[in-house]
């Protein structure tokens, strides 16, 4: 994996599009949830999450290929992207659909945004990226509010061990992939990679609906081809494609920060569209973890 380009250049401030484009993403990652939530009412979860891949992989391809963009330059290229799709989509996506219904909303939640603490241990060790103490501090209350947004919701752990489990290596595989994408970032066609990285992903999730799952439980309405349709361009192409595009413009551990912002848009998604309220705990929550976000990316000087 390759270095970034100075640890003067890790620790600073991003600029405001890149800023605005991280928050799309989270925004566009944030409306997956209920969309995987209801494609689950017409779909085994692997055969699902097959689908998403590869719908969506097929679709940056086309666009790639409509656009001529490049192809992808040599084996290690291609080496890097197989390893993103396994750990990115193949465990991210496993983890997700199976671990979501396993477990309370609130653990699924502190559990799923560990993904960013150990995405910066890992670009620390393997991207030489550094952060100021008060960055890292910053990362540690994006964290504690995360942990505050949840608390409402939390249950037992005890049974729920098998939920947090799936969770957690979704979060790992994310980390791994997030470290592995920054150090392709530059060398190869945002879309391609991306495309790729999706349709070799979905390989090992397709095998494994066919091999546990009866694939013809699923209900091809007008409904479900809809919501599998806003799943894999908008959440999916759309928003892997400009998170690639943003890991070459700015540092993982900065990035990563505006993870934290995916509750936050769910807890307003939930008052908007269902009416639910929100809790002392949570509106605490949302404060501290916008202080992180801010005290993660407040100084710097990266590529603008």
């Amino acid at each position: 994996m390759c270095p970034v380009e100075s640890s003067e250049a890790s620790a600073g401030k991003i600029s405001y599009r890149i800023a605005i484009g991280a928050v799309l993403v989270m925004f566009l990652w944030a409306v997956c949830f209920p969309l995987i939530n209801v494609g689950l009412r017409n779909s085994p979860p692997m055969a699902f999450a097959g689908l998403r891949a590869s719908l969506s992989g097929l679709v940056l391809i086309a666009v790639a290929q409509w656009l001529k963009r490049p192809a992808i330059p040599d084996r290690s290229a291609w080496g890097g992207l197989a390893v993103v799709g396994f750990t990115a989509t193949s465990l991210g996506f496993y983890g997700m659909f199976y671990g979501g219904g396993r477990v309370s909303p609130g653990l699924a939640t502190v559990i799923a945004n560990t993904q960013p603490l150990i995405a910066s241990a890992l670009a620390w060790v393997f991207l030489q990226e550094r952060l100021s103490t008060f960055q890292r501090w910053g990362l540690v209350a994006g964290f504690g509010g995360i942990v505050l947004i949840g608390a409402p919701n939390l249950s037992g752990a005890d049974s729920q061990i098998q939920g947090i489990a799936f969770i957690l290596v979704a979060a790992i595989g994310i980390a791994v992939s997030n470290v592995m994408l920054k150090s392709l970032a530059g060398r190869v066609d945002v879309l391609r990679a991306m495309g790729w990285q999706l349709l070799i992903g979905a390989l090992p999730l397709a095998i494994l609906a066919f091999a546990i799952e009866d694939v013809s439980a699923v209900n091809w309405s007008t409904g479900f081809i809809i919501n599998l349709l806003a799943l894999s361009v908008l959440g999916t192409s759309m928003a892997f494609a400009l998170w690639f595009a943003l890991l070459d413009r700015a540092t993982l551990s900065q990035l990563n920060a505006y993870t934290f912002l995916t509750p936050i848009f769910g807890l307003f998604m939930g008052v908007i569209f269902f009416a639910e309220s929100l809790h002392a705990l949570e509106l605490a929550g949302i404060g501290l973890s916008l202080l992180g976000i801010y005290a993660v990316n407040r100084r710097s000087r990266v590529k603008s």
